[in-house]
């Protein structure tokens, strides 16, 4: 079985352990993603391991661990990124994709150094920059809806 076969079998799978796991360590979720926009508009997308589709950065929000503090560790982790200035909060999307608990605040993220791009690793099998009218296929339909949403200056939907 290829890699990308085994990835697409074990994704429900996945999915379902993590979120009976976050079924009983948490009474909701919540999670953060990140726009990234560099100088020349360019948006930072990755491409897990192990779920279909190109994604903004992020990831859960830990107990005890504030939005911002989630954000600044997924960042860095998925992309070598660290924040220059504190990032502005452009809304929060409950994200029935994933639970009925669920809920993502995005964050728009324009003062950024990155040391060098990501290497692919066991969570990341690929990241980069990507101008808006030329974003990988498989950018799922939310990252393309939020896309739009900052760059048209549009309210911000409930829905992810």
């Amino acid at each position: 079985m290829t890699e990308s076969r085994f990835r697409i079998a074990l994704e429900p799978v996945m999915r379902r352990v993590f979120h009976t796991y976050w079924r009983f360590a948490r009474a909701a979720t919540l999670g953060v993603r990140g726009l990234v926009i560099d100088g020349d508009n360019r948006v930072f997308l990755i491409r897990h391991s192990y779920v279909r589709g190109w994604h903004l950065p992020g990831g859960g929000v830990e107990t005890g661990e504030t939005m911002l503090a989630a954000l600044t560790r997924e960042l860095r982790e998925e992309g070598n990124i660290e924040l220059s200035a504190p990032p502005m909060l452009y809304g929060v999307y409950f994200n029935r994709g994933a639970s009925r608990r669920d809920h993502v605040a995005l964050y728009v993220v324009r003062d950024f150094r990155q040391s060098g791009p990501p290497k692919p690793n066991f969570e990341i099998a690929e990241a980069g920059f990507f101008a808006r009218d030329n974003l990988p296929g498989g950018a799922t339909e939310g990252t393309r809806a939020r896309i739009t949403e900052v760059f048209e200056e549009r309210p911000p939907s409930e829905v992810w």
